[in-house]
Parts: C-alpha cells; structure tokens; sequence
C-alpha cells in the first residue's frame, strides 16, 4: 500500500506540488492527469525516490520511503517518459546489466529475462538496441523496470508516442501486471486509456489535487448522466421538436440531460410519426471532465 500525505516540492519561490494527499491498495491502478504543467512527472519523481519532496510524508508497504529512500528502492520499478538506452548492448545483455544492479543472481536473471521477453512478445533477434523500433525499445524500457520483479510499479506515459497496436498491447499487459497484485501508479494523456485500467484517478491542476477517486465519484462531482435519442423522423418534421439534432445516415439524434426531458422527447417524435429506434445512457468522459476542470 502506498500513502503520501502533504505531499509538497518547491524550487525557490515556485511550487510544483502542492499538499497532496492520497492512498493507493496492492493490486491497484492510480492513475494521475491534468494539463501540462500540472505536476504530474514531479510527483513520479518523488514517488519513485528521484527527487525529494519540501514537505510531507511517504510510506509504501509500512515504510517510510522519505527517511530511507534505498530500503525501498527494490521493490519500486520506474519508467520515465523518454527512456533512454544503452544502444550499443543487446536487450538480454542489458536486462543482465540491470538485473545484476538489483543483486540478482544470474540464474534468476536469466529466468526474469526470458520471461519478460516472452511476456512481452519480443524477438530482439540478436540486434542491439539502438536497431529497434520504438515500440520495441518501449518494451525494453518496460523489461527493465520489471527484471527485479518489483511490487510497486511508476510509470510515466508509459505508452508516449506507440502506434495503437503497441500501445493498446501495454495496456493490456498492465492489465496483467494488476492481476498480479503489482501496485501501478501513473500518468497518461490517452485519457480513454486511463478511464479504462484505472481503480482511481487523480487530476492535478497547477500542483493542486482537485479531486481523487473512482470514476464514478468524478463523475458525481464534474458531470451527470445524459441520454442520446436516436430516432427516424421525416427531415422537413424534425424542426418542429425545436431541439438540436443530428443527422447520420437517416437517423436523428438528440441528446437531453433530464428523464422529464427524454419523456417529453419521446412523445413528442411519436406523436408527430416519428419512430424512436433507440436511447443510449451517456456518463462524461474522463476527457470531457478534464476540460471542465481546466476552465
């Protein structure tokens, strides 16, 4: 379990974090947003023991992360947004390297590596790693932050620049890294990805948390439930509901935001001839809420 309390950080007379407070269970996905500028990646940093905060407290599994920051350093596994690698070396020799940093022995290491290469849908093919793709040497990079097989996982947009394939494989195997009881911390600007994986969300506004929690509770607090009438009706009739709508195919559309509304709605096209062919519930995306909180 990680809990950060008051969390602050400073750089002379500007704050980048501000008193952040919030807990994270084993077998969790937090995930952290907000524009740029935010305090996102310097929130990662002290998380994951690279910086140290002005003020506040950090325990993660009962210890105190702030006052002996290497008792905890095996247990975290870290990805910076831009990774950056040793190319000239080859991806097991690496994971080797690596491997052999966190004290591994080299059956372990070689064990850890195969497996992760086979998790990981890599076939390196004996090339050195300045050869590889991108999405390879994200994969990499991911490898790295797994070869001790740490408990807690900080990852900073850990999908940045991938094709969808790539990037939705990573997600998918986040997904198992949860199951497999890994604490996930992160940041993402592919909010429908964070809306996806993530138990919680924090959004961060100019080093300030606004709000924390499931999306349910930020729904709650930023948006409210709306319908999407779907319905056919003769085009020359449709301006008599005197209601936006729009139009594919040869199907309408409206959207209302009350059940008085929807029932008012409803009537009225089957009053008129119409035919309501559907009504879809609509929450507010984590997008959508996002864009509200920033105005």
């Amino acid at each position: 379990m990680i809990e950060a309390s008051h969390l602050s950080k400073r750089y002379g007379e500007v704050t980048a974090l501000h008193d952040v407070s919030f807990s994270c269970n084993e077998g969790q996905i937090l995930g952290i947003i907000g524009h740029n500028g935010a305090g996102k990646t310097t929130l990662l940093k002290i998380l994951a023991g690279l910086i140290t905060p002005s003020s506040g407290s950090l325990f993660m599994g009962g210890k105190d992360v702030l006052s002996d920051p290497m008792h905890i350093k095996g247990e975290i596994g870290y990805l910076p947004e831009e990774s950056r690698l040793y190319e000239t070396m080859l991806v097991p020799d690496y994971l080797r390297f690596f491997g052999e940093i966190y004290g591994l022995d080299a059956l372990t290491i070689n064990a850890r590596a195969d497996l992760l290469l086979t998790q990981l849908s890599m076939q390196p093919e004996g090339k050195r790693i300045g050869n590889l793709s991108k999405g390879m040497k994200r994969k990499v990079a991911i490898a790295r932050s797994l070869v001790h097989d740490p408990s807690i996982l900080i990852y900073d947009e850990p999908g940045s620049g991938l094709d969808p394939m790539t990037s939705r494989f990573i997600i998918e195997y986040l997904k198992g890294l949860r199951d497999q009881r890994k604490t996930i911390i992160l940041s993402a600007h592919n909010l429908n990805q964070v809306e996806e994986i993530c138990d919680i969300v924090m959004i961060l506004k100019r080093g300030d948390v606004v709000i924390t929690g499931t999306m349910n509770d930020l729904r709650d607090k930023f948006g409210s439930l709306r319908y999407e009438v779907w319905y056919l009706l003769e085009d020359e009739k449709v301006a008599s509901l005197q209601v936006l709508a729009e139009k594919s195919g040869n199907i309408w559309m409206t959207t209302v935001k009350s059940v008085s509304d929807l029932n008012s709605l409803t009537s009225e096209i089957t009053r008129i001839g119409g035919v309501v062919e559907r009504i879809e519930s609509k929450y507010p995306s984590l997008e959508e809420i996002l864009v509200k909180v920033g105005k």
